[in-house]
């Protein structure tokens, strides 16, 4: 199936692993001029060799703190200058601590919110007139299940993700009619970097780390996590010429697991600093 995505420029914010890198791959494999940030170097450049074995088009990266709103902004007019355009974002990346309402105080609500709402704000308004200039855009704004589920240990996710939801809706409407849609990716469990770590801090001393992620998988109607891949096979067709009637959706990617009811032992009684 063509998607239409050859030599469309497409911007990964937060594209060095999990998802976001699944997604970055995705689009290089259909054509597309793929651009990714993020802050960790060595992270950056295992992303390039991972984008170049598929890509037939150009790949850039570049190291950016996307909480630093103007640097982020910089960074998208550099991709559109050097790359010829801007027709896909896609805002991945931060996430908040895991915990209940209780757990926190306002200074961790408001850092919630500069973490994962202002730099999606940020990053979409600053491709807008990127998007216009070319008569054609998609922006996709990757949330979590907590957009849709409520899940009492992940209280500053659902905040910050309801918010992010809001905003693409209303977004979607500002920018229909330039051709531009706007949607938002809420995926389940996905097996990535940060969800191996707490199964690993789970194990403990016996070690099993694929026990401990067969368990926060298990509650899905699938009976397993996500893979990354599984999230950015959607998120290609999101992006793509055919998804041209889609927009202003929340699109659950959760095998399920909201219809399961949610059973995370990992969570439950949790507070920490640690970041889901």
């Amino acid at each position: 199936m063509d998607l239409g995505l050859k030599g469309r420029v497409a911007v990964v914010a937060g594209g060095t692993s999990g998802i976001g890198l699944a997604c970055a791959k995705e689009f290089a494999a259909e054509g597309a001029h793929v651009a990714v940030c993020g802050r960790d170097p060595d992270r950056l450049a295992d992303a390039e060799r991972e984008l170049a074995r598929v890509a037939t088009g150009r790949v850039s990266v570049a190291g950016v703190d996307l909480t630093d709103t103007a640097a982020a902004a910089r960074w998208i007019d550099r991709v559109a200058a050097d790359l010829g355009g801007l027709h896909v974002l896609l805002v991945g990346g931060g996430s908040p601590p895991i915990g209940t309402a209780t757990a926190f105080g306002p200074d961790d609500y408001r850092a919630a919110v500069d973490r994962v709402l202002l730099p999606a704000v940020g990053l979409s308004l600053a491709a807008l007139p990127h998007l216009r200039a070319a008569g054609w855009g998609r922006l996709l704004l990757v949330a979590s299940e907590t957009a849709c589920v409520p899940i009492p240990p992940l209280v500053l996710s659902g905040i910050t993700r309801a918010a992010l939801v809001r905003f693409a809706q209303g977004l979607a409407v500002d920018v229909g009619r330039d051709g531009i849609t706007v949607n938002v990716l809420a995926p389940g469990g996905v097996r990535t970097p940060p969800m191996e770590r707490a199964a690993a801090r789970l194990a403990g001393e016996d070690g099993d780390v694929e026990a401990r992620l067969r368990a926060m998988g298990h509650h899905s109607a699938l009976g397993r996590l996500a893979r990354p891949e599984e999230v950015a096979a959607v998120a290609a067709f999101l992006a793509s010429e055919r998804a041209s009637y889609v927009t202003a959706g929340v699109h659950l990617i959760d095998g399920g697991a909201g219809v399961t009811g949610p059973d995370l032992p990992h969570l439950t009684g949790v507070r920490t600093d640690t970041y889901a």
